[in-house]
């Protein structure tokens, strides 16, 4: 006999009201993949470096002309609020204090892999795409490489290209900023 597993999807109001409420452990951090609350890896030296080496790198170049999100949420429909490594967004003079930023505002996304790149290509990269976010990188630790993801479609990506040592990087909203990708992989 088949057995139906029934599955809960939570909006991002049941998310924050959950979070308020205490149902997460203070030690556990969980983020809200289309509806469903999912555990994230525990983060190890190797990703706390890239992402601030890649924060060292980023802020002050592009200061006054964007927001710089490290490890914080981002609103994705009424169902998705992911917490990638650093997001880029378009600068408002608020912050983003008085309305969450919405798909439009999101200028690229960078993910840190060393335990998560699986899931970060099958999971979080067609999510990204599917709201139209128009680049994503995945800082690749455990192959020393950043797979840039361009031409959202909605169902993933149409484009990829691999950037390894002795090449730069730079954001498509940002032409100017070019980034040695030893930079950001150490």
């Amino acid at each position: 006999m088949a057995v139906d597993y029934k599955r809960y999807r939570f909006t991002r109001d049941d998310y924050h009201r959950m979070a308020e409420a205490g149902v997460f452990k203070p030690d556990v951090d969980v983020e809200l993949i289309d509806g469903e609350i999912v555990e994230m890896n525990p983060i190890g030296r190797r990703h706390i470096g890239a992402v601030d080496r890649l924060t060292a790198t980023v802020v002050p170049q592009v200061r006054g002309r964007a927001i710089v999100r490290i490890q914080s949420p981002i609103a994705l429909g009424d169902d998705g609020e992911p917490e990638p490594d650093l997001v880029l967004l378009r600068y408002r003079a608020d912050f983003y204090t008085e309305s969450d930023e919405t798909p439009e505002d999101i200028l690229l996304i960078v993910e840190v892999a060393d335990t998560s790149e699986r899931y970060d290509r099958r999971t979080k990269a067609p999510l990204y795409a599917r709201f139209g976010i128009p680049e994503l990188w995945i800082v690749d630790l455990n192959r020393n490489r950043i797979t840039r993801y361009l031409d959202p479609t909605p169902d993933a990506y149409a484009s990829t290209r691999i950037y390894r040592r002795g090449e730069s990087i730079g954001p498509l909203a940002f032409p100017d900023l070019q980034i040695p990708v030893v930079d950001i992989l150490g």
